[in-house]
């Protein structure tokens, strides 16, 4: 028998399970860190909020720093979290993320942290933990929050939240099957993702390689006395990016923003070399400073001016001809190869041996037209062996990324899988049995994964 049940984020559930609020089934008041901004200190207590949530886990290498053992203790008497709590993000881009504590040592959290501890006698944690994962939450969590500055859901809200929950032993079967089988899961996507990185490091390398040595496997080099590129091959020339382009600002603090107009192309839109299209903004014609051209052309180079994303850039693309610059600069390039100079600017040689090292001298990273003008480029004696090396990079880098594609296709297929398999299990569209679970355990190899009780 199936218990119908209104409620706009979820359908029918078995007839032995109910919808607890949470509030109903925590042994303590949902509680959060302290609202204050602390001193943090060197050394001492480990002090964490939203940022350490990373994948459902809580990762203490995203932590604010550390506090004093006395503001430790003195932030303890609102809470103290422990093994087996779940914490809730409730203000911020992440709010409604989880994850749970599974260790023993003791830490602080800020107030952008949600603490509940269930009652053991009512829910067993890890259960709850999967419920808050699934939509059954998150469709919640996002019919409740409310707007300020940024989203965000209040306590008394996270309070009245509901959780569909069967008996005790079946949430203990339904954690223990979703522990092993979202492990092999996790397990087959962290491969996945290792193969993404070496797949980043081959392109990185292919593109060093071709824009600093050539094609040839053994070209013959000469001295430039320069730190950044000590050789380079003969007949090759180093040369400043203002030697062989002319750099402008774009519009600086844009016009009112609209949904239909001239595209305009910010710092989120560039990403690695390629224009992101899907959240392009717009301006009014009119609004666009008649004293010069402001409008792009193909083949002009985006770089970002501020920000954590300084020093990216990405290649204006015909259908993007026409489009403006918002805060950031152009590089037009006169006299060398367009294609070769923004492989060039995506290049770690020029990334993070030259442009990064220009950036990290003040709190918020940035870069001036005169600074960017200054990096130094290897470059070909002609435009004809420029455009070959760009030849060689678009085929084979097009060939590393059709397999990346691939494989992130499959982290989105075994994502999708995971995601599909824990609503189904904590609303009881499938049920689960010990041998189910023993099984599952088996093939993991996991030992008495029900705990007793």
């Amino acid at each position: 028998m199936k218990s119908v049940h209104k409620e706009p984020w979820i359908g029918d559930i078995p007839d032995e399970w109910n919808l607890k609020a949470i509030k109903r089934i925590v042994s303590t008041k949902v509680t959060d860190g302290p609202h204050e901004t602390p001193d943090l200190e060197d050394s001492g207590v480990q002090f964490i909020s939203a940022e350490a949530i990373k994948n459902n886990q809580i990762d203490f290498n995203q932590r604010r720093g550390f506090i004093s053992q006395e503001l430790h203790e003195l932030y303890c008497r609102k809470c103290k979290p422990q093994r087996g709590d779940i914490f809730v993000i409730k203000s911020g881009a992440t709010t409604g993320n989880v994850a749970y504590v599974d260790v023993d040592f003791e830490f602080s959290i800020w107030s952008p942290l949600a603490l509940i501890r269930c009652n053991q006698r009512l829910a067993f944690f890890k259960y709850v933990y999967y419920v808050l994962l699934s939509d059954v939450f998150r469709k919640q969590v996002e019919l409740s929050w409310s707007f300020g500055t940024q989203q965000n859901i209040g306590m008394g809200v996270i309070e009245c939240l509901k959780v569909p929950l069967p008996p005790l032993p079946e949430q203990q079967r339904i954690a223990a099957y979703l522990d092993a089988s979202c492990t092999a899961i996790d397990t087959a996507v962290a491969a996945k993702r290792r193969q993404l990185e070496t797949l980043d490091e081959l392109c990185s390398s292919l593109l060093l390689r071709a824009i600093t040595m050539g094609l040839h496997e053994r070209s013959e080099t000469q001295p430039t006395g320069a730190v950044v590129l000590p050789q380079i091959p003969i007949g090759w020339r180093l040369g400043r990016l203002k030697s062989v382009a002319s750099i402008r600002y774009g519009l600086g603090q844009p016009p009112a923003e609209l949904a239909t107009g001239v595209a305009m192309i910010r710092a989120t839109d560039v990403d690695a070399g390629k224009i992101r299209t899907d959240k392009l903004l717009r301006v009014a014609p009119e609004d666009l400073p008649p004293d010069r051209n402001p409008y792009l052309k193909a083949n002009e180079i985006i770089v970002v001016r501020s920000g954590a994303y300084t020093g990216d850039s990405a290649i204006v693309p015909a259908e993007l001809e026409g489009a403006v610059a918002g805060y950031d600069m152009v590089v037009t390039v006169t006299r060398a190869s367009p294609r070769f100079v923004a492989y060039c600017l995506l290049s770690r040689y020029v990334l993070e041996g030259q442009l990064l090292l220009l950036t990290l001298r003040a709190a918020q990273p940035h870069l001036n037209a005169e600074e960017l003008g200054s990096v130094l480029l290897a470059l070909p004696p002609t435009r004809k062996e420029q455009e070959a090396i760009v030849d060689f990079l678009d085929t084979k880098l097009a060939e590393v990324r059709r397999i990346a594609l691939g494989i992130e296709t499959q982290i989105a297929t075994l994502t999708a899988y995971r995601k599909s398999l824990i609503h189904e299990f904590v609303t009881g569209e499938r049920r689960i049995t010990e041998t189910d679970v023993q099984r599952a355990a088996a093939q993991r190899g996991f030992d008495n994964p029900c705990p007793k009780g």
